[in-house]
């Protein structure tokens, strides 16, 4: 070999990866059966009957511990087997379904019930504060999502009240 070839060989590089999401949010999907939603298709996944968990993991530069939430949901899963479906979000999509449902924390796992939102967990917590919040969300009844706004009443409404008290 020529002192040419030796300074001049070739790099081995790498493809940029064309995944949706961070390598442990694909490993939801890949391994564990999570679905990948958006803004689009969240409402039907969320609809099907019984109780899901949705993953808003937020950028991974930023949110690296969207990662950790990422690889702790599996082993939740295990220690409440069969109790609820997952999906996860492509990161391009985050926000819309962020705004949607009102989260404004990364990560996040929101809570559903046969299409009706029942509460969050934000953050990444403790095992102990995990399974506490995990058990009380698949206990707890829906409610209403905290998102952004006061309800609108018209004015012309057909209410016999007169109005929006």
């Amino acid at each position: 070999m020529s002192t040419t070839e030796t300074l001049f060989r070739p790099l081995a590089v790498t493809p940029p990866s064309t995944d949706p999401a961070a390598p442990l949010v694909m490993r939801l999907v890949r391994e564990f059966g999570a679905a990948l939603v958006d803004e689009t298709s969240v409402a039907d996944w969320a609809a099907q009957p019984g109780d899901r968990v949705l993953l808003l993991a937020g950028d991974a530069v930023r949110f690296p511990e969207g990662q950790d939430v990422a690889a702790v949901l599996p082993e939740l899963m295990k220690v409440f087997p069969g109790r609820f479906a997952v999906a996860a979000v492509p990161r391009e999509s985050e926000d819309a379904v962020a705004r949607r449902y009102g989260s404004q924390r990364w990560p996040s796992l929101l809570f559903f019930r046969s299409g009706q939102y029942v509460t969050a967990i934000a953050g990444m917590q403790d095992w102990d504060v995990y399974l506490q919040g995990v058990d009380a969300a698949l206990r707890m009844p829906p409610s209403r999502p905290p998102t952004i706004g006061i309800p609108v009443v018209s004015k012309t409404s057909s209410s016999d009240a007169g109005g929006c008290h």
